[in-house]
């Protein structure tokens, strides 16, 4: 890693990272985390870039380069998982993805000689874990986020079953995926560079999809059929580890395998009294306060402290515990039932479901409008010159409640937009 940072250059790159909806808080370990991934002309080059996915031609255009030098930079970028390359319709589109789930973590997804990981693993300790700037905004702001849960569909009763749609299941996922890949797990590849790493498979951290496909390309993922997807996810189960995907219903582009000790959300939803740094799963537990032993197994298994101990109020044993449950800060993820050996524990659905994006667009839409960022998403685009991303992006908005239309219009002060909500709402109610 260099001694000498331009900082104004690797400054303009956070400001381009911040136009996103998930961003990352300005620091000086940041600057040196970039740095370690790209060079000072990469960081230049990248910060030009808009959000949307671009072509070869597009990039040449905006870095006034002819188009073999402009191609040899974007699959150099690509090669070492810092820009996602997608293929539509036989042409290579380019995106620079968020930090997380994104570069930092494909950044650790492989053991690799041209990045000190060592080093690399000690940055983001810092940044993420003693800092703490970037994991607040990260799980707190905003209602809608990156990241749900899937519920342990091995703890699932028949009744349970008929009730779980199939984007809720993480076996579903695997089974209808263009791609799967598994590579290393960053949050326990980076502990183990910090020697706090626990026991838990180091080799299991999957994606689909479009990033799945990218990462296989350049051996940043391992590419695995569906019958290894489904092994490896009963050994998640086996582990006792939460899966943790992407907040989206179509086309999932990764399911983390989650440890309470290493995975940074858990952390902090313990950390910060966060509630729910992800998006839970249409479940709760229910505790059978009659046949509950307070043998504690679903208090240690719980990875957010959802679970503890309190007394039983039996005037005959005094010292006898039963499980008690904060439902504010339980995932929902059915570790607890799976530990319970009395059968104290059952799943239940939630009152009210969970609502999950459609696709990437519409959270996307939705992030950027609950974090002041919508402009960025339209007017860095440049996606007005563009009919079909205008399309897109509005396509989402319209179908949102009306509280956020009007959060959507306060952030654009757009009449256009406000005449054409106004429109269709009189559309609606004239059908």
């Amino acid at each position: 890693m260099a001694h000498h940072i331009n900082k104004s250059v690797y400054s303009n790159l956070v400001n381009r990272i911040n136009r996103f909806p998930q961003g990352a808080a300005p620091s000086r370990l940041l600057d040196k985390i970039l740095s370690m991934l790209f060079s000072e002309t990469e960081a230049h080059l990248v910060s030009l870039l808009p959000i949307k996915p671009v072509t070869v031609e597009k990039a040449a255009k905006i870095w006034k380069m002819n188009l073999t030098k402009a191609q040899k930079i974007l699959d150099s970028l690509a090669s070492r998982a810092i820009l996602v390359d997608i293929d539509q319709k036989g042409t290579t589109h380019y995106v620079l993805p968020p930090p997380m789930a994104g570069f930092f973590e494909f950044s650790m997804m492989r053991v690799r000689p041209d990045i000190d990981q060592k080093v690399l693993g000690e940055l983001f300790y810092q940044y993420l874990n003693v800092e703490e700037d970037f994991i607040k905004d990260l799980f707190t702001e905003g209602d809608t986020q990156l990241g749900r849960v899937f519920v342990h569909e091995p703890v699932l009763s028949n009744d349970n079953a008929i009730h779980v749609l199939d984007y809720e299941r993480a076996s579903q996922i695997i089974k209808t995926a263009s791609h799967m890949g598994v590579g290393t797990c960053y949050c326990r590849h980076k502990m183990y560079h910090m020697g706090k790493a626990c026991n838990a498979p180091m080799d299991i951290c999957m994606t689909f999809n479009t990033t799945g496909r990218s990462l296989i390309k350049y051996d940043h993922a391992r590419a695995v059929d569906v019958a290894e997807g489904l092994d490896l996810l009963a050994q998640a189960y086996e582990s006792n580890l939460v899966q943790f995907g992407e907040n989206v219903r179509d086309r999932v582009n990764f399911i983390c395998n989650c440890c309470g000790c290493c995975c940074e959300a858990m952390i902090a939803a313990r950390k910060f009294a966060v509630f729910n740094p992800i998006h839970t799963s249409n479940f709760i537990p229910k505790i059978n306060d009659d046949s509950c032993t307070g043998c504690g197994k679903c208090v240690t298994i719980c990875p957010v402290e959802a679970m503890t101990l309190v007394s039983a109020n039996d005037p005959k044993r005094l010292k006898k515990k039963k499980a008690r449950l904060n439902k504010d800060i339980c995932l929902g993820c059915g570790l607890c039932v799976r530990a319970c050996t009395d059968e104290s524990l059952e799943l239940k659905s939630l009152p009210k479901r969970v609502i999950t994006p459609l696709n990437g667009t519409h959270r996307t839409v939705v992030m950027a409008i609950e974090r002041g960022k919508l402009q960025h998403l339209i007017f860095d685009n440049k996606v007005l010159f563009s009919h079909r991303a205008l399309a897109a992006v509005l396509g989402v908005i319209l179908k949102l409640p009306p509280v956020k239309q009007i959060m959507a219009s306060e952030q654009l002060k757009s009449r256009y937009l406000e005449k054409l909500i106004s429109y269709m709402e009189g559309t609606e109610l004239s059908i």
